[in-house]
């Protein structure tokens, strides 16, 4: 295929291109190794990730390239490989990072694999490639291609309309995922005792003058403040949590980047999806702030950090309770715990939807990191 202008030829795949920044309408792959993709780019990733089934917030560019500028800088070599239709239409993006996973968490010895971009550290869950009916074969001959020189592992996959791997790929593990069915409405959600649990606990929290309310994602630069101010909240409510149970965290400081990247990325686009919080306050003062990401008709519950002094009058369940109430409330149909099966999701009524892990191996890394998940799964077993 030829290249367009600013463009210059790939060396590791055929067929495909890498580009700087510049726009191509060819039909063929077009890789760029730069964050910065163009706008009608960008554009057409969001509708093709709207459109998808399978399709999370976790697939879309500003997951995907926020974590590439922050997490992902010290992670391997990014790439959005993007197949364009004659039209200019967006119809496949495959984001892939180079890195290396380690064999053990306590050895420092680690093997090169190839994985999706966004994955990984930083806890993304429902990842995967997205691309159009139309796309799906050569997306999966592509992939076949890249397979044959290095191993891909692709981890925490939502099925969606079936994975793009190519032959050889071998599960390797399956994370359920809690969602609850919002569409009958709060009101409806677990069990009779535990709504009437949720009722006295809001009734105790309001005679303390504790107050809740949603502060939606934000649209335009005028709106980040706040957001930066709760995510610095939460962040600190949530270590200090963790710190009085004994427990450690990754939700912390050295994150920060991250989710500060998404709140700009999200608010640049105008659209009011992405990172949204319900706010628990009382005097003034934040008690209480639950985190996570609205998109398409899906609210995804990320993280939580409340004020221990209200343990006896279970403010994190209430925190909780007002986050479904308020996704309902504006016609979401899904309120998605994310990964993890503690048992409180299951009292708001969640069922259990799985994501799904691949190995593609290659040469001894592929053999290496075979036998690591077999293993991690016999001890699960």
């Amino acid at each position: 295929m030829g290249t367009t202008e600013g463009e210059t030829t790939g060396t590791d795949t055929p067929g495909t291109t890498a580009a700087t920044g510049a726009t191509s309408r060819a039909s063929g792959p077009v890789r760029y190794r730069t964050a910065a993709l163009p706008a009608e780019v960008l554009d057409g990733w969001r509708e093709l990730a709207a459109a998808d089934p399978g399709g999370s917030w976790f697939t879309t560019p500003e997951w995907a390239l926020s974590w590439w500028e922050t997490l992902g800088a010290k992670q391997g070599a990014g790439e959005v490989t993007v197949w364009r239709e004659p039209d200019g239409r967006v119809s496949a993006v495959v984001p892939l990072l180079r890195t290396r996973r380690r064999l053990h968490p306590r050895t420092p010895l680690s093997v090169p694999c190839l994985t999706v971009l966004g994955s990984g550290p930083g806890a993304a869950d429902h990842c995967g490639v997205t691309a159009a009916p139309e796309r799906r074969a050569e997306v999966t001959a592509w992939l076949a291609c890249r397979a044959r020189r290095a191993t891909l592992l692709f981890t925490d996959l939502d099925l969606g309309q079936g994975p793009l791997l190519p032959a050889g790929a071998v599960e390797v593990g399956r994370t359920p995922c809690p969602r609850v069915d919002l569409t009958a409405g709060p009101d409806a959600l677990g069990s009779r005792q535990f709504r009437a649990d949720l009722r006295r606990y809001g009734r105790k929290l309001a005679a303390e003058g504790i107050t809740f309310r949603w502060v939606a994602p934000a649209v335009g630069d005028g709106e980040l403040a706040e957001r930066y101010g709760l995510l610095h909240t939460v962040l600190r409510l949530h270590r200090l949590r963790r710190a009085a149970l004994g427990l450690p965290t990754t939700f912390d400081a050295a994150r920060a980047p991250l989710h500060v990247r998404l709140i700009e990325r999200s608010a640049a686009t105008g659209r009011g999806e992405g990172p949204a919080f319900l706010v628990a306050e009382r005097a003034g003062e934040v008690v209480g702030v639950l985190y996570g990401f609205r998109w398409r008709d899906t609210f995804a519950y990320y993280q939580i950090g409340w004020d221990q002094t209200w343990a006896p009058l279970r403010l994190g369940t209430a925190v909780i309770a007002e986050a479904v109430r308020a996704a309902a409330g504006q016609g979401l149909s899904t309120f998605d715990f994310l990964r993890g099966t503690e048992p409180y999701k299951y009292r708001f009524g969640a069922v259990d939807r799985e994501d799904v892990s691949w190995l593609v191996p290659h040469g001894l890394s592929g053999a290496l990191l075979g036998l690591k998940y077999r293993a991690k799964e016999a001890r699960r077993g």
